[in-house]
């Protein structure tokens, strides 16, 4: 796969390049890694697109998870307690099934990565709460957004986001004094685009 947008959110690319150059040499190390072409292998099911043959994002996500373990990332997965003071008088909620937690896909030296193929919610989450949750709780101090553009995540099923959108609305909500440095990339399969040279190295 190729790298084929970036964009540095609260400064993320000059942070990172600064305390972080050889970790970031490891994510684009990362990225080349994965053949897109072994992962067209999703039928759609779509009315929009019936039959048609799509990039599988649960694959995808395996070997992103298999090339980032070789080199030593890891995930971080903190626990939720929930507060119960806010619940108004008279009311008892039934108990929660389950361990609630939140997880960082993979932490190195405190530098968090997220890759993610999902809906726009979750890209937001990512940058805008979940990333400064970690930095508060001492997991990591900067991070790193990997999202497919949209020449991408077109041939992915309907509801997949895409860097461009994201980095409209980052860009219309502005800075908060809360966000975290983060650098966002935008990557593309190789059957789509040759390599552009973005000087993140």
């Amino acid at each position: 796969m190729i790298i084929a947008g970036e964009y540095s959110f609260n400064n993320g690319k000059e942070y990172i390049k600064k305390h972080y150059q050889k970790h970031l040499e490891e994510i684009i190390a990362v990225i080349r890694r994965i053949n897109s072409g072994q992962h067209i292998t999703k039928k759609s099911e779509e009315k929009t697109m019936p039959g048609k043959m799509l990039y599988n994002p649960k694959t995808l996500n395996l070997s992103f998870k298999k090339e980032f373990f070789n080199l030593g990332w890891q995930p971080v997965r903190i626990k939720c307690d929930y507060p119960r003071e806010y619940y108004t008088n008279g009311y008892l909620p039934k108990k929660i099934q389950g361990a609630p937690f939140r997880e960082m896909d993979y932490i190195k030296d405190e530098l968090g990565v997220e890759v993610q193929f999902g809906k726009y919610a979750f890209m937001v989450y990512n940058v805008s709460a979940k990333m400064t949750i970690f930095r508060n709780l001492g997991h990591i101090v900067t991070g790193v957004e990997i999202v497919p553009i949209k020449q991408f995540a077109d041939n992915m099923s309907t509801g997949v986001s895409y860097f461009e959108q994201f980095v409209w609305d980052l860009e219309q909500r502005g800075i908060s004094n809360i966000d975290i440095p983060v650098l966002i990339l935008g990557i593309d399969s190789t059957l789509n685009m040759k390599q552009k040279s973005l000087n993140l190295k």
